[in-house]
């Protein structure tokens, strides 16, 4: 299952962008609070309790020019890749969350809005991080 937010303008260089993105403990900015708890983070992987009691691990997978990519880890229900694909607009940048698992047709049914809602609210808060600074 692919799931593609809303491309989104960022008041930023594409290389901070990138920056910020590469460091699993800035997730923690792009993630809606009140829907999610435990959150801990090192320089490799996060971790984060979701709506609903799931456990979500994400592990840093690599950076390119336009991409930063994580893959899920042993924690989470169900293998997938969430990148950031990004895209050099002068001096400022656009992006979007895709978001690529490997689901059942039962799981898809129960997962695929909860996790639309929440890539279009990360690509949000992205763009409002670097509003902000």
């Amino acid at each position: 299952m692919i799931i593609q937010s809303a491309t989104t303008q960022i008041d930023a260089s594409l290389s901070d962008v990138r920056a910020f993105l590469s460091d699993p403990r800035n997730l923690i900015f792009l993630l809606p609070q009140e829907k999610v708890s435990n959150f801990s983070a090192d320089e490799q992987q996060c971790s984060f309790k979701a709506q609903g009691g799931i456990v979500i691990n994400l592990l840093f997978d690599q950076q390119d020019v336009q991409s930063v990519r994580y893959r899920s880890g042993e924690e989470s229900p169900f293998p997938f890749t969430l990148s950031i694909e990004l895209r050099e607009e002068r001096d400022q940048c656009q992006g979007h969350v895709l978001f690529d698992g490997e689901i059942s047709g039962f799981m898809k049914m129960l997962v695929e809005k909860p996790l639309k809602s929440l890539f279009e609210q990360m690509s949000f808060q992205l763009k409002a991080h670097f509003d902000k600074n």
